[in-house]
């Protein structure tokens, strides 16, 4: 039986498991006709989740490694002798919500150039040191200096630097709830909040919402019935839905918290993709807003920086005792890189390239996927495909996955038992328009077929 391993460095997780299977058939450790282990058992195994590795194994057997066999389970596949495999379809990955790399930026030459910048400083070599857990000061007075377009009053010593936003989202949560305390949020809503409730052993309140985002009245209704200490909210472009909360709804769940003493967080990594600046939370009400923004959509996750704004001085200290205790530090180099794009204004130019080009990419969808009912944004990463009756989203996934095309259904997302049928597309990720447009027309094919979204009745 194969031992299960993941490839580090790897572009995902799931391509991790897929490149060891390979690395280990090619090198012999693994042969062919050997079982592979349940997927519970890897997951359990390598610490991921169970879809992640059903992925891999749809990759594995699109790459013609594996073989399912009925009753027995899943084995490396027998060659024939001059056979690698079946020709396979290569997978189109929509399912990945990162920013596309804009023609207009050379990351091969733009990541190196500010680097090399950065360390061609007089004290440029200090930055391959330990940090301080807050950030350096002249990292929180660049990341305040840049907050402070959309987010007034934003002073540094408000500011901690986090290394990437799940991090900072689980240092709040850590830093501000207990066991079985109460979050408040969208019934559609982020993995990684779901992650870190679970993690915690937190009660998640799902809130209903609308094309607009979250209804003030299901959120006073969820502070009468379950008392939450805490409201999570991504205001703009929300992940999954796209919506962006009107600035009168925002003010309405402020009020709402304000009455039951609930503290808010913001998550706000879409914001710079925005034409027009909109009023956030931590402006509205900086007293119980935490607001996190990080890189990853407006630049590139690879840089693992996010800022956060805390209420106060004195609770931003407290912030980055957390993360002294669980990360130590940001990357101390990407922090620096990051401020020096800010001060050069590098970082406003590559956030406007990626909203441009999300702009090309939302236009073809538009031209392919016109008349599904789909909603988004146009300067925004992403859409949310709500489909026709007849598919159910896991089922639709499915299909979408087996014809080569990767994307997510609502029940990663959901907050609720029964999500609504309903998919995220995402369009960053695909290396240019020629694969997203190839992409986006299997997927308008797939909607137009009534039947393979049923399942007989046994």
């Amino acid at each position: 039986m194969w031992k299960p391993r993941l490839i580090e460095g790897a572009r995902t997780k799931y391509l991790g498991i897929v490149e060891a299977l390979e690395s280990d058939i090619r090198s012999g450790r693994a042969a062919r006709g050997d079982r592979l282990p349940a997927q519970r058992a890897i997951a359990e195994a390598l610490g991921v989740d169970l879809t992640t590795v059903t992925r891999a194994f749809n990759e594995a057997r699109r790459r013609g490694l594996v073989a399912a066999q009925a009753g027995r389970g899943t084995f490396i596949r027998e060659a024939a002798d001059g056979d690698d495999g079946d020709p396979v379809q290569p997978l189109i990955d929509l399912s990945m919500n990162i920013p596309p790399q804009p023609a207009s930026v050379d990351f091969r030459k733009f990541l190196p150039h500010g680097i090399a910048g950065v360390l061609g400083n007089p004290n440029g070599l200090l930055r391959l040191h330990y940090q301080d857990s807050t950030g350096s000061a002249p990292d929180r007075q660049a990341g305040a200096s840049w907050l402070s377009q959309r987010v007034g009053g934003v002073t540094a010593d408000r500011l901690v630097v986090a290394g990437g936003a799940q991090s900072a989202l689980f240092a709040v949560s850590e830093l501000l709830l207990s066991r079985d305390d109460v979050v408040a949020a969208g019934a559609m809503t982020y993995p990684g909040l779901k992650a870190v409730v679970l993690q915690k052993g937190l009660g998640l309140a799902p809130l209903d919402m609308d094309d607009e985002g979250i209804l003030p009245d299901a959120f006073e209704r969820a502070c009468r019935e379950r008392a939450p200490k805490l409201l999570y909210v991504i205001p703009s472009i929300d992940n999954p839905t796209t919506a962006t909360l009107p600035e009168e709804r925002r003010r309405a769940l402020i009020a709402i918290a304000r009455k039951h003493d609930v503290l808010i967080v913001e998550d706000d990594p879409y914001a710079p993709l925005l034409a027009d600046r909109r009023l956030s939370f931590a402006e509205l009400a900086p007293d119980i807003t935490w607001h996190i923004a990080t890189l990853s959509k407006c630049a590139t996750p690879a840089l693992r920086v996010a800022y956060v704004v805390a209420p106060s001085a004195a609770s931003a200290l407290r912030l980055a005792g957390v993360l002294r205790a669980t990360i130590l530090m940001a990357p101390p180099l990407m922090s620096a890189l990051v401020s020096r794009w800010i001060v050069e204004g590098a970082l406003d130019e590559l956030a406007r390239a990626i909203g441009e080009e999300n702009a090309a990419r939302q236009g073809l969808a538009a031209s392919i996927l016109g008349g599904t009912g789909y909603a988004a944004d146009p300067r925004g990463h992403h859409l949310w495909l709500r489909l026709p009756d007849h598919w159910r989203a896991a089922d639709f996934a499915d299909h979408a996955d087996r014809a080569g095309v990767s994307i997510v259904a609502a029940s990663a997302f959901a907050t609720v038992a029964h999500p609504v049928e309903a998919v995220r597309i995402s369009l960053g990720v695909a290396p240019d328009r020629g694969d997203l447009e190839d992409a986006l027309t299997q997927l308008a094919a797939l909607i137009a077929q009534p039947t393979l979204g049923t399942r007989a009745v046994v």
